[in-house]
């Protein structure tokens, strides 16, 4: 049985249980209706249509989630991932091909450090001012975006800045720096920020802070 929604014909998997009620979910692309032994396929065709704008947004919300865990984003592009046997992670033009989900976890790690260190070293570079060499550390954070930690002498990067740009991920790191001078944020702190950064506004906001 096949029921047509929004132009697109989907299967119906029928579940036929003792229930009192009929319940229709969204599972692997089709649409599952769980109801009585006795219900027949008309009675179930007029539960669909009678559901039709329910099932609409289920299979939107569906297919929704199953694009967004095909895509990977990465320095603030946006990448359909491929599987295949490959050696190593590879981008090539908007395609990433991975052998693996454990491929390509193990390679973001590699990235977190070479990215975040090779940045962190050149924005640390730029700055005129006297500051000291804090050490960097990686970790996922749920509110902040970096931290500079005086006493235990560290600057924090949250890993979820690799799916930003490399501007973005710039700005945090002279953020951080900049502390060095000013811990606050006065005038004096953003003055500094934009001595380095002249865009710090238009990265705030691709980072929604």
């Amino acid at each position: 049985m096949n029921y047509r929604i929004d132009g697109q014909e989907y299967p119906v998997v029928v579940i036929r249980k003792n229930n009192k009620n009929t319940y229709i979910r969204i599972k692997n692309g089709m649409i599952e209706v769980s109801t009585h032994y006795l219900a027949t396929k008309n009675q179930i065709y007029s539960i669909l249509e009678k559901n039709q704008l329910s099932i609409s947004k289920m299979m939107a919300q569906y297919q929704s989630k199953v694009k967004s865990s095909n895509e990977f984003q990465y320095l603030g592009k946006n990448y359909d991932i491929i599987k295949m046997p490959i050696n190593e992670v590879t981008i090539i033009g908007t395609n990433l091909y991975t052998t693996s989900d454990d491929q390509l976890k193990k390679w973001y790690q590699n990235q977190l450090n070479k990215v975040f260190i090779s940045r962190y070293d050149i924005c640390y570079h730029q700055f005129q001012e006297h500051i000291p060499y804090y050490r960097l550390r990686i970790r996922k954070m749920k509110t902040r975006w970096g931290v500079c930690n005086r006493s235990s002498q560290t600057i924090t990067l949250n890993s979820e800045l690799l799916h930003y740009s490399v501007e973005a991920i710039d700005y945090v790191i002279i953020h951080e720096l900049a502390h060095l001078v000013h811990f606050n944020h006065s005038q004096l702190f953003w003055e500094l920020v934009s001595k380095y950064c002249p865009n710090y506004k238009q990265m705030k906001k691709e980072l929604k802070e």
